[in-house]
């Protein structure tokens, strides 16, 4: 005879948040004494090898209004494709180059911004050759996994074209969401969480 299973009810689902600036960025949000500075502040200093670039943009809803309350962190290769982790058995890494980055949005204008490098090509798992790039992570209000997606440059079109990454985008016209726009030492590259033009976010 079957019978209610109250004890498996699903529990109230419930958002996430507004707790990453508390946590992840404590200086941000005026809490001192925790860290001296924010984990992921500071990437690069004046032994940096590489082209220096500014990576800002916002985090976009479905109407195109940015939010306000979510958290960016950005992990990268150095100018020479080395990555600044054990993991990482090819060469030795700029040990000036933290490679990882972590930001909190504007309160007021929703944009983030990183002083960074740009990274060189780092091989596929196949070995082939990938188009210079950063990968991003995003959390906020209402984000209960992190989303990943990558921003590649608008001026490495030959690699791009070539990535082994872009190149399996089965809607071309998608390709675009995951290109920064370079304009001289700025990069600029906004993520739309959905609605016309959504990023592309990547199933880790």
């Amino acid at each position: 005879m079957a019978q209610d299973l109250y004890r498996l009810k699903e529990t109230s689902s419930q958002t996430a948040g507004p707790y990453v600036h508390i946590g992840l960025t404590p200086n941000f949000a005026e809490i001192g004494g925790v860290f001296p500075e924010d984990l992921g502040k500071v990437l690069v200093n004046d032994k940096t090898k590489g082209e220096r670039i500014t990576v800002t943009g916002r985090v976009l809803d479905g109407t195109g209004a940015p939010l306000r309350d979510c958290l960016v962190e950005i992990w990268q290769a150095d100018a020479a494709g080395y990555y600044n982790s054990p993991s990482d058995t090819r060469g030795d890494a700029d040990p000036n180059l933290t490679g990882f980055g972590r930001c909190a949005s504007s309160l007021e204008t929703g944009v983030f911004s990183f002083e960074t490098i740009k990274p060189g090509s780092v091989p596929f798992i196949n070995g082939a050759p990938m188009a210079p790039h950063i990968t991003f992570w995003i959390v906020a209000r209402g984000i209960n996994m992190g989303l990943h997606t990558r921003m590649y440059f608008s001026d490495e079109e030959k690699a791009n074209a070539k990535d082994p990454i872009l190149s399996r985008i089965e809607h071309r016209s998608r390709v675009q969401t995951l290109i920064g726009t370079r304009k001289g030492d700025k990069v600029e590259f906004d993520i739309r969480l959905q609605g016309d033009g959504e990023t592309i976010f990547f199933d880790i």
